[in-house]
């Protein structure tokens, strides 16, 4: 579909010099190929039609409001509480299709999801519910396969303990469960000129190869792959917690075992905090340190045990921070 008023002068030139570098660094583009004038890096893009007009795939892609043609090209996030009624917030991602990408994963990951804390011997890692990698994927996919003649947004909803994405599109014939997108498959994205600037810009992959990486993702992380609900109201995708985070979340410490530093009955844990309490330390100073989320927990698992046996005492730093706050060391 050709857009008439619309330049190549009138794109933005961050989403340019953004698919240039990130197609550069993944190889699809060599350094000369990425030095061309805007119209030929367009013209190479296939992103003119006959007559010699932009077509609505570059303007999704690289002009900075793209609602101003398809008022569903942007991205909705919300954070829900106890029942789908109960909206916590939400943003809105808008501009080029290929900035919004980027913007949405960060915001999700630094604004929307919460990341926990395990050990790996003294090693501090976060634990998300669901791994990064295999998100990237399942939202770009969204925005590939969505149908822009919709009036709805690509909508992301997170909860506790799991996240959705929906999107007003369609997968191709005879891919209708989660079992046959996880099979090998060829590739037929709903938006083919859409889909070969995000391929050429190196974020998504040819032959179907974004559900390999989303299973990759997901057995990295031991988690569950996504189950996909696709209907004629659209593609949506359940992204469930992993078994780790959801142990996290009930205060359930986790510890990486191996046979030199470890054991089944927490000693490496008991050790780290011994060594953390040399200067006098507060329960949510310890709490904190290590990732635990309920104070009964942490209490009945190990302070309450080290006090009993005299390997923790309460005592008074010489500065206290807080008069009423409990030290030990």
């Amino acid at each position: 579909m050709p857009i008439p008023k619309l330049k190549v002068t009138d794109l933005r030139r961050e989403a340019i010099d953004l698919l240039k570098e990130k197609a550069v660094r993944r190889g699809r583009l060599t350094e000369d190929e990425a030095k061309v004038d805007d119209a030929i890096l367009m013209e190479n893009l296939h992103l003119f039609d006959e007559e010699g007009f932009l077509i609505r795939a570059a303007m999704l892609a690289f002009y900075k409001d793209p609602e101003k043609w398809v008022t569903s090209s942007y991205i909705k996030i919300g954070y829900f509480g106890d029942s789908d009624s109960d909206l916590k917030y939400q943003d809105e991602i808008h501009g080029p299709l290929l900035e919004q990408i980027d913007k949405a994963i960060d915001l999700v990951y630094t604004k929307y999801l919460k990341a926990l804390i395990y050990y790996d011997g003294i090693q501090r890692i976060e634990q998300f519910m669901f791994p990064q990698e295999a998100f990237r994927e399942i939202l770009l996919n969204a925005v590939v396969h969505k149908d822009y003649s919709a009036c709805n947004p690509i909508q992301i909803s997170v909860y506790e303990d799991k996240i959705y994405i929906w999107n007003d599109g369609e997968m191709p014939f005879g891919l209708d469960s989660t079992e046959k997108l996880f099979e090998k498959h060829s590739s037929k994205p709903y938006n083919p000129k859409l889909a070969n600037v995000f391929f050429k810009s190196g974020m998504i992959e040819a032959w179907g190869r974004g559900f390999d990486k989303i299973k990759d993702a997901c057995e990295r992380y031991n988690g569950r792959l996504p189950e996909y609900n696709i209907s004629a109201s659209g593609i949506m995708v359940l992204c469930r917690a992993c078994d780790k985070y959801l142990k996290l979340q009930q205060g359930v410490p986790q510890l990486v075992q191996n046979d030199q530093n470890h054991d089944q009955d927490g000693h490496d844990v008991v050790m780290m905090i011994l060594d953390f309490c040399k200067e006098a330390k507060s329960i949510p100073e310890i709490m904190d340190q290590f990732g635990f989320n309920s104070r009964t927990s942490f209490r009945r698992k190990y302070l309450n045990t080290l006090v009993k046996e005299g390997r923790l005492k309460m005592t008074l730093p010489d500065k206290p921070k807080s008069k009423n706050q409990k030290y030990y060391s």
